[in-house]
C-alpha cells in the first residue's frame, strides 16, 4: 500500500503540544488521486494550529470497506503511545463506529480528537463503544477468575518484594522485565511493521526510520541500532518471527 512520506513538523516552541496525525480513504483509487484525502488534511491543520501544537507524524490508510484490519492506525496508536501524543482524525464518522477502532483507542488510553467533533473525547468514545461493553466484561470475568484460580494455588500477586536468598521473588522480578520487555515490543511492533509498509527491507533502515520517527529506544535513548531491532524481533511471536526473516541485517 502506497503511503505518503510524513511531512516535516511545523516550527514551534519545544513545549508545544505533539499530535499523530491519522488520514483515511475508502479504496486505492481514492488514495492514489488523493480524493477527499486534502480536505483531511486542512482540517487536521487548521486545529493542529489552533491548538498550538504541532504534527510529529502522519498516517494514512487505504482500505476497502470490507477490511477490518487497519495497520496504518495500529501503527498510529503505537506511535501516540510511544510518543506521549495525541492522535487527530478529521471526521469521527464511521471511523469510529467501528467496535474493533474504539475497542483498540480506549485500551491504548491515549489522548484523541476529532476534528469534526472536538469535544468527542475518550469518554464519548467511551459511550460510542457501548456494543463492545458485554465482550469486555466478559474477559474482564476471565481475568479475574485467572487471578483468583492463581491464589489458590498459593502464587502471590502484585510487585514482589526482594528478600536475600528468596530465589522465588527473584524469578518473579525477572518475569516482571520480561513481560514489560515484551510489552515494549508489542509496542513497537506496528511501527516496525509501517516502516517496512512503506520500504524499508533490512535492519539498518528499520532502525533509520524509528530514529526518524522520534521512538525511543528501549533504553530510553533517541537512536535505535540495526542490533535493538534485531532483539527486540527475537521473540517467540510468530509476528515478530516472520518481520525478522524478512529483515536482513544489510
Amino acid at each position: 500500500m502506497a503511503r505518503r512520506p510524513p511531512p516535516k513538523a511545523p516550527g514551534g516552541a519545544g513545549g508545544a503540544k505533539g499530535f499523530i496525525a491519522y488520514y483515511r480513504v475508502s479504496t486505492d483509487k481514492q488514495g492514489k488521486s488523493g480524493l477527499g484525502l486534502e480536505a483531511q488534511q486542512d482540517a487536521v491543520q487548521r486545529h493542529v494550529r489552533t491548538a498550538g501544537g504541532r504534527i510529529l507524524d502522519v498516517f494514512q490508510e487505504i482500505e476497502s470497506g470490507k477490511r477490518n484490519d487497519r495497520p496504518e492506525i495500529a501503527a498510529a496508536i503505537a506511535a501516540c503511545r510511544m510518543r506521549r501524543a495525541t492522535l487527530v482524525i478529521a471526521k469521527l464518522d464511521r471511523l469510529a463506529r467501528n467496535v474493533a477502532f474504539v475497542s483498540n483507542l480506549m485500551e491504548a488510553g491515549i489522548e484523541f480528537v476529532a476534528c469534526d467533533n472536538p469535544y468527542a473525547t475518550r469518554l464519548t468514545i467511551h459511550i460510542l463503544a457501548a456494543v463492545a461493553e458485554h465482550e469486555r466484561e466478559m474477559i474482564s470475568a476471565r481475568t479475574k477468575a485467572a487471578l483468583q484460580a492463581a491464589k489458590v494455588r498459593g502464587v502471590r500477586l502484585g510487585n514482589p518484594r526482594l528478600r536475600a536468598g528468596d530465589a522465588e521473588a527473584a524469578r518473579r522480578a525477572t518475569d516482571l522485565r520480561r513481560a514489560r520487555a515484551e510489552q515494549f515490543a508489542a509496542d513497537v511492533l506496528p511501527l516496525i511493521v509501517a516502516a517496512q509498509r512503506a520500504g524499508c527491507s533490512s535492519l539498518p533502515q528499520i532502525a533509520a526510520a524509528l530514529t526518524a520517527r522520534g521512538i525511543r529506544t528501549p533504553s530510553g535513548g533517541d537512536h535505535w541500532h540495526p542490533n535493538q531491532v534485531r532483539r527486540l524481533l527475537r521473540t517467540d511471536d510468530p509476528a515478530s518471527s516472520s518481520i525478522l526473516m524478512k529483515a536482513p541485517s544489510t
